[in-house]
């Protein structure tokens, strides 16, 4: 297959937004919309959603703005998708929720566990979701979430196994398919990313893929350098550069310019004080520069501890592209606070100065109304945070 012939352009940036927001917030236990004022100081919690059941994602539509998606686990009934057109306060389930074929008779079977990470399609195409599930597959919908089908050239690829391995096997939640990124300039442009197993790029709308994984170091490989087999945590694509991508893998924080076609490791210039390692979940970037990230470290020691090092939380901001990091601290404990931030779970707004969120395991929210320079926490007592996005100029 031919490779995607990458460019250095750079789209145009929106103006900020001023408007109010949302939190939409997945956790263990429920579903829940934080609210916040114009500026960004009063928040408002609404009541929980899908008490009890296990919320692995919450998505608005940037196309609508009014049509939300929601992944549940829903106990003993199994993994479905809601659907919501009136901002959360009315759902109906998929008609024709993802699933695997059935095996034939006596063969051994795929059983979705769950769906993981919902990604809206390009915007020229208005009724197109994607889904990654665990055990990593790959889910379409063209009717806005209403029924899905699976994507054939991913899932029934003939190295699939080859590239990801089995699927009872990979992180302690399930090995998971996720970090689904479509080109603003190309619908049939995108990347995935399996835990583990890697990036992978199409471009021809998923219907053959091919590992983007030069440069990446995994210590738990045979071949650290491996054509495939690492293990991203979470991968984001610039949407004004979309040849600029990073990530956060097991083993590090990379950013790759796609036209050279290699993953450069920036998480090794992080300040050496603090005992910090680049190990972490989520990687977040500015909206409007493709220079500009944050990362929030976790104990990457052995064994894994996974949580803030030494009970000390903090961000880290980079303005260059990850040649050099700015701890940002203030407004965070400054000791005893064992924090730890799963990969859906910290994104950024679009206003200006730009606010960046966070939601732990602990089930505290955290916001910063100037990136990162000082810290809030807008929401406590929530279960077990999974996922958190934000929603603006909805309707």
């Amino acid at each position: 297959m031919a490779k995607q012939k990458a460019t250095s352009a750079t789209l145009a940036a929106p103006n900020p937004t001023k408007g109010a927001l949302a939190l939409l917030i997945g956790t263990r236990k429920g579903a829940f919309i934080l609210r916040g004022d114009k500026s960004r100081e009063k928040w408002k919690l609404s009541d929980s959603m899908f008490v009890g059941n296990i919320i692995h994602h919450v998505v608005l539509d940037p196309r609508d703005r009014k049509t939300m998606l929601l992944c549940a686990r829903t106990g003993h009934l199994g993994p479905t998708i809601f659907r919501s057109t009136d901002f959360g306060k009315t759902w109906k389930e998929a008609a024709k929720p993802p699933a695997f074929p059935k095996a034939a008779e006596g063969a051994k079977g795929r059983v979705l566990d769950h769906n993981f990470w919902l990604t809206p399609g390009h915007v020229s195409e208005t009724d197109v979701w994607y889904v990654g599930t665990s055990p990593q597959g790959l889910f379409r919908s063209e009717d806005g979430g209403v029924t899905w089908d699976e994507v054939k050239g991913f899932n029934e690829h003939p190295l699939r196994q080859v590239w990801a391995g089995p699927d009872d096997e990979g992180p302690p939640d399930g090995a998971t398919l996720h970090s689904i990124m479509i080109d603003p300039r190309d619908s049939a442009h995108m990347y995935i990313s399996l835990s583990g197993g890697g990036v992978f790029e199409s471009t021809d709308k998923g219907a053959d893929w091919h590992p983007v994984q030069k440069g990446l170091w995994s210590e738990f490989l045979p071949d650290p350098y491996a054509e495939y087999g690492h293990d991203p945590h979470c991968m984001r694509m610039h949407l004004l550069m979309p040849d600029r991508l990073y990530t956060q893998t097991h083993c590090g924080i990379y950013r790759m310019d796609r036209g050279e076609g290699v993953w450069t490791r920036i998480g090794e210039n992080l300040p050496k004080e603090n005992n910090i390692s680049d190990y972490s979940f989520p990687i977040v970037l500015h909206p409007r520069d493709p220079d500009t990230v944050w990362a929030m470290p976790l104990d990457g020691g052995f064994p894994l501890g996974r949580v803030t090092p030494n009970g000390k939380p903090a961000t880290y901001i980079t303005r260059n592209g990850g040649k050099k990091w700015k701890r940002q601290d203030k407004g965070l404990p400054k000791k005893d606070g064992w924090f730890s931030v799963k990969r859906q779970s910290m994104m950024s707004d679009t206003h200006a100065p730009v606010g960046v969120y966070f939601g732990t395991t602990g089930g505290e929210v955290w916001a910063s109304r100037d990136e990162g320079d000082s810290w809030t926490r807008i929401a406590d007592h929530l279960p077990e945070i999974y996922s958190l996005e934000v929603a603006e100029e909805f309707e």
